[in-house]
């Protein structure tokens, strides 16, 4: 078995080597533009590094080395006009919003590293905010009305382009937020941090398991209270109060890369798996999965 530091400095630093996979053709094009590029099978994505599933419409896009795309069906369709390494993402409370942070590909005119871009429409297009040239942002999250993310340091912002660095010490793997909350939960190599003022203050989770990826629920604008967490070996883990307590649901098989959770409109938590053999859907609280796509 694998020692937990080294399964995340695998996940986070490390330079991953990629088998080629094969590309299925797209059957379509945009309108007054060239025919588009062939899009992959969405169990087929180059390393994805973040997930996002809209609550209302259920579109899975995935921020990965090639770019933004949208994986709700198969095969997945590239939305990014250029090709950017989109090392950290997430989105915001307004619709078709989002951050980002990583490196410019082919296509692209920004600085390497690119710091923090947003991008109003959807993803299709990505502007600077700020740290251009100086920051690759390999976690990112919004709290409240804050960003946060960590490029080394951990980094807090209110307007996205001032920022504060703050004084904690840890080398978080992922960040999870919520734009309608101040809570902010870190994983670590030794445990769950948390936040409660959008990642100022952080104390060490009591008796919290080891995971390696995190996110927090998705509502209709009420502050969640669920979070989910998957441990290095596929175990899912489920917190009825912001990360404070957790308790094991199920296992989730394939090596697991991004996660996601959204409430149901009965109130149920689903959840969300973006892994190396395609994006898994779990609506019974991470006791089962299934692919999400077919």
């Amino acid at each position: 078995m694998q020692p937990r530091t080294s399964l995340f400095r695998a996940r986070r630093f490390a330079v991953v080597s990629l088998l080629t996979l094969p590309l299925l053709l797209a059957g379509c094009t945009n309108a007054g533009s060239r025919a588009a590029e062939p899009s992959p099978k969405a169990a087929a994505l180059s390393h994805v590094h973040g997930i996002s599933v809209d609550p209302e419409s259920s579109r899975i896009l995935l921020a990965t080395h090639d770019g933004l795309y949208d994986a709700t069906g198969d095969p997945a369709v590239k939305i990014s006009d250029s090709t950017i390494d989109l090392m950290g993402f997430t989105d915001t409370a307004e619709p078709n919003v989002f951050y980002a942070s990583g490196h410019p590909g082919p296509g692209s005119s920004l600085p390497n590293p690119v710091g923090l871009i947003r991008s109003d429409d959807a993803g299709k297009t990505w502007e600077s905010i700020s740290r251009a040239g100086e920051s690759d942002f390999h976690a990112l999250t919004v709290s409240g009305h804050t960003i946060v993310a960590f490029d080394g340091q951990l980094r807090t912002s209110t307007n996205g382009k001032t920022w504060a660095t703050s004084t904690a010490t840890f080398v978080p793997a992922v960040l999870a937020g919520s734009p309608a909350s101040t809570v902010v939960l870190a994983t670590t190599e030794k445990g769950v941090q948390r936040s409660t003022d959008s990642g100022t203050t952080w104390q060490t989770v009591p008796e919290s398991p080891i995971i390696q990826y995190v996110a927090m629920e998705r509502s209709s604008g009420t502050a969640p209270t669920d979070a989910v967490g998957i441990a290095p070996d596929g175990s899912v883990f489920i917190s009825p109060d912001n990360g404070l307590t957790w308790s094991k649901a199920g296992q989730i098989t394939g090596q697991v890369e991004a996660v996601t959770a959204n409430e149901s409109d009965t109130g149920e938590l689903t959840i969300w798996a973006a892994t190396t053999t395609g994006v898994q859907v779990s609506t019974d609280g991470g006791m089962t999965f299934r692919p999400a796509t077919t």
